[in-house]
């Protein structure tokens, strides 16, 4: 572990983000250093952007308590980003975005930070029967990652109730600068002259958001009133359309003239389900059982209570990403894992890539 610095005094905020080293986390802490704030980072990877020498990054668990005692003496606010994401075992996943959420929550409490925002998931809804989705809509998650999730937010639950103020945001899938994992699936397919299979027939509504828009609602909760800010919020995209049409865009951009195919939902389901269970497979439960279908938030409450504006429509939101992924392609080449931070392993959906 490297050492820690001193808090500096002063009157701008002193943050701790968890999850520093992760897609949301850099950007995020981009974003709050642009505000002229003190940032502190704790990840289990290291710090290695270029901003790794104008922020305070420890190596560090979060389930940890020893640990998170120390990174959270002095700070004012925590963003916890941190979490075991759906490829990780479950066992990880539960520690991780459980326990280790309580960890958090406890050194927090402990060191009367002014609040928390919580970084949760609309993978708490599980899939749904209807939309859009709103804030209290029934909690069942799909999976691992969707259970830990909805256990973690009653872990913070448990703290409000002691006189916490703690913002749970539970983003659309999110992309942007940084963003890679199950992307750049598609990203390697575009770029590289293919067209790209939907399960089902792509018409259905699909939200997802920009990191930058996410950064801004995490922003607005970290400095609005507490009296409004201590509740539960969606944050997604205002502008979308359908699966097919937003990912036509990046196609379009390749410019090879390919298009977005779909296929018969229930068949492509069932392969899914078996090449996920012999591991050849990069895409998890959720991902898969929920592409087929309408999927999108209200962000009604958000746009009331936080004043939140999105920027980015969907469309722009993939072709930023795009654009960036095309950057940058020569820093992962090569390079997979589990993370967003990196490309996923293609597995058997590299066979299936040539005949597209």
């Amino acid at each position: 572990m490297n050492e820690m610095k001193n808090v500096p005094t002063g009157t701008k905020k002193k943050y701790l983000v968890t999850g520093g080293s992760g897609f949301l986390g850099i950007n995020l802490i981009r974003h709050l250093m642009g505000h002229g704030h003190y940032v502190r980072s704790l990840d289990k990877e290291p710090f290695d952007y270029p901003e790794k020498d104008q922020i305070d990054h420890v190596l560090g668990d979060i389930r940890d308590a020893a640990m998170m005692d120390r990174v959270t003496e002095g700070i004012d606010i925590v963003i916890h980003c941190a979490a075991a994401l759906p490829l990780y075992p479950p066992e990880e996943i539960y520690s991780t975005d459980i326990e280790g959420s309580r960890r958090v929550m406890e050194a927090a409490y402990k060191h009367k930070v002014d609040r928390v925002v919580h970084i949760s998931s609309t993978a708490v809804y599980g899939i749904p029967d209807h939309h859009p989705l709103v804030e209290n809509d029934k909690l069942v998650g799909v999976g691992p990652y969707g259970e830990a999730k909805v256990a973690a937010e009653k872990v913070c639950a448990e703290f409000q109730e002691k006189g916490m103020c703690i913002s749970i945001i539970r983003p659309k899938s999110f992309i942007g600068p940084e963003r890679l994992g199950v992307f750049a699936l598609f990203y390697d397919w575009a770029k590289d002259g293919h067209g790209f299979p939907m399960i089902g027939s792509g018409h259905n509504r699909y939200q997802f958001l920009d990191v930058e828009d996410l950064c801004d609602a995490i922003y607005l909760c970290a400095t609005k009133d507490k009296k409004i800010v201590n509740d539960t919020f969606n944050i997604g995209a205002k502008e979308f359309t359908t699966m097919k049409e937003d990912y036509q865009v990046v196609l379009d951009k390749a410019g090879f003239g390919k298009k977005i195919k779909g296929f018969p939902a229930a068949p492509m389901i069932w392969t899914l389900r078996i090449l996920e269970a012999l591991k050849i497979s990069p895409l998890y439960k959720w991902v898969y059982e929920t592409a087929c279908e309408d999927s999108f938030v209200s962000i009604e409450k958000a746009e009331r209570i936080l004043d939140f504006k999105p920027k980015y429509s969907n469309k722009d939101a993939l072709l930023r990403n795009y654009k960036w992924y095309l950057e940058n392609l020569k820093t992962f080449e090569g390079r997979s894992g589990v993370s967003h931070r990196v490309p996923w392993k293609q597995g058997i959906l590299g066979v299936a890539k040539k005949f597209f």
